[in-house]
């Protein structure tokens, strides 16, 4: 399911000989970004023990929906927006509204009940170099990639094998409809298995257009590869959060986390390991420039890899 560890705060222990004024409990679905806030989080708040379950998102929302009237954990986070919405119709989650929220309104729940700290968002990476000797135009629109002129030139992760592919390819079904996405497979040169894979493809030169999440896309930029970035008239995305468990064994301190993680100083740290932060001003992606694409009717990736595999894959 995951592992526990626990994050002491000796120093002020051995310095003062006083006992940690509490403690909190964590359950998530990323380790190192976990890791990384609970550092942070300790040099806000020494005197609070934090411990900690890491794994996917869907065990860890399992996990704590199985939990309910006996919960282990004081806080869910880290994991996406649709399990999100489903610890909190399993009444996993009870309201709280962060003290001093930095979080752009658009990413809070109107019912308070979670708040998400960051979007993936999805883009292109376009070689340039191939471009030209093929003399293909740039693109500039997602509705560009199925035109003939990019036949066989495109690399995406396959929705079967990446949640990155499942998230361009259902937000393309949500907003253009299976048959978009037919016209595009016709353009697919390979689905790869995972989400950084057509990157790979496009910043190598074996096809002009790789679909990906945004660090992968600014990675390959800056790693010297001749590629542009391209985003669509409309973002594919995934976002992340989190809320208070109802009834969690240590109340207080679950609320001064989440006061932590929707304030700057959280934000700081998750801008320099995912694309864009719901506070504004951190992260690769301005949020300002791109249009997050909100998804009309809830999505059950089980019967979307099925339908993919009949309608595209033919199997």
């Amino acid at each position: 399911m995951g592992r526990l560890a626990v994050l002491a705060a000796t120093a002020v222990t051995l310095a003062s000989g006083t006992s940690l004024a509490g403690e909190v409990v964590l359950y998530n679905a990323s380790d190192s970004v976990n890791s990384a806030l609970v550092a942070a989080f300790k040099e806000k708040h020494p005197d609070i023990e934090v411990k900690f379950v890491s794994g996917s998102t869907g065990p860890t929302a399992e996990r704590a929906i199985a939990e309910k009237g006996k919960p282990q954990a004081d806080v869910v986070y880290l994991v996406n927006n649709f399990a999100l919405e489903q610890l909190k119709q399993a009444g996993v989650f009870e309201p709280y509204e962060p003290k001093d929220s930095k979080i752009a309104p658009e990413f809070r729940d109107p019912d308070v009940f979670y708040n998400k700290y960051f979007a993936t968002t999805m883009c292109m990476v376009v070689n340039k170099d191939r471009l030209a000797e093929k003399q293909l135009p740039m693109p500039a629109t997602w509705e560009d990639l199925i035109k003939p002129v990019y036949s066989k030139e495109v690399a995406l992760p396959s929705p079967l094998k990446s949640g990155t592919g499942g998230a361009i390819l259902s937000t393309f079904v949500d907003a253009f409809g299976w048959p978009f996405v037919e016209n595009l497979n016709e353009n697919v040169y390979q689905y790869s298995d995972g989400g950084s894979g057509g990157a790979a493809m496009a910043g190598a030169g074996e096809v002009s257009i790789g679909l990906t999440f945004d660090t992968t896309c600014f990675e390959t930029k800056s790693s010297g590869k001749p590629v542009e970035i391209v985003y669509g008239r409309i973002t594919p995305n995934v976002t992340e959060g989190g809320g208070l468990v109802a009834g969690g064994p240590n109340p207080a301190e679950a609320k001064i986390f989440l006061d932590f993680m929707a304030s700057e100083d959280a934000a700081a740290v998750l801008g320099k390991v995912v694309g864009a932060t719901a506070a504004p001003g951190y992260g690769l992606v301005d949020l300002k420039e791109i249009t997050l694409w909100q998804m009309r009717r809830p999505v059950d990736m089980s019967d979307f890899k099925r339908e993919f595999a009949i309608r595209i894959l033919k199997q």
